[in-house]
């Protein structure tokens, strides 16, 4: 094998990883935004489960009751 042939073949091997890292790289990016939309999604539910339970003061008589299998 020629110097030449060697290094085309390591030209095209850090091509191949370098369209790979930026494949990873768009990946993780689309991750990230998911999860952070999630985390917000998960905010908002918590929030929103906190406003029910102030408007809903009577349901708080049977949230710390026993259930009857004990």
């Amino acid at each position: 094998m020629t110097l030449e042939e060697r290094l085309v073949e390591i030209e095209l091997k850090l091509t191949a990883q370098e369209d790979l890292v930026q494949t990873l790289n768009e990946q993780v990016y689309q991750q990230q935004k998911q999860l952070s939309d999630l985390k917000a999604l998960c905010a908002a539910l918590v929030k929103r489960l906190g406003e029910v339970a102030d408007d809903s003061g009577a349901a708080d008589a049977y949230t710390h009751e026993r259930p009857p299998h004990y």
